[in-house]
């Protein structure tokens, strides 16, 4: 979806995602509040303009993703130092500037 499109109504989304609709409600409302969609009256519900974001919000993302992990690593009796080798391999997998 781009910027400015009409997102699906609580109704709609949570008939098409067989969810609850006050699940589907709730998760709108997190969307409207992390600024990811806005609410324009006499249009509905619209994808945002996202501007670039700021530090603050990526440290508070990878804070939150950081934390998931943690918790499932936790869960599977894996111990740090296998977390943090397995992060290593990722990144090194992953990281596009050391490529031609």
């Amino acid at each position: 979806m781009r910027p400015g499109d009409a997102f699906p109504s609580v109704r709609s989304l949570s008939k098409e995602l067989k969810i609850n609709p006050n699940t589907a409600h709730k998760v709108i409302g997190q969307l409207v509040a992390e600024g990811m969609l806005e609410v324009q009256v006499g249009i509905g519900t619209v994808v945002a303009e996202m501007g670039p974001s700021s530090a603050a919000n990526r440290s508070r993302l990878l804070k939150n993703e950081l934390e998931e992990l943690v918790v499932e690593a936790k869960k599977l009796g894996l111990e740090l130092e296998d977390v943090v080798q397995a992060l290593t391999q990722h990144w090194r997998r992953l990281d596009w500037t050391k490529r031609s």
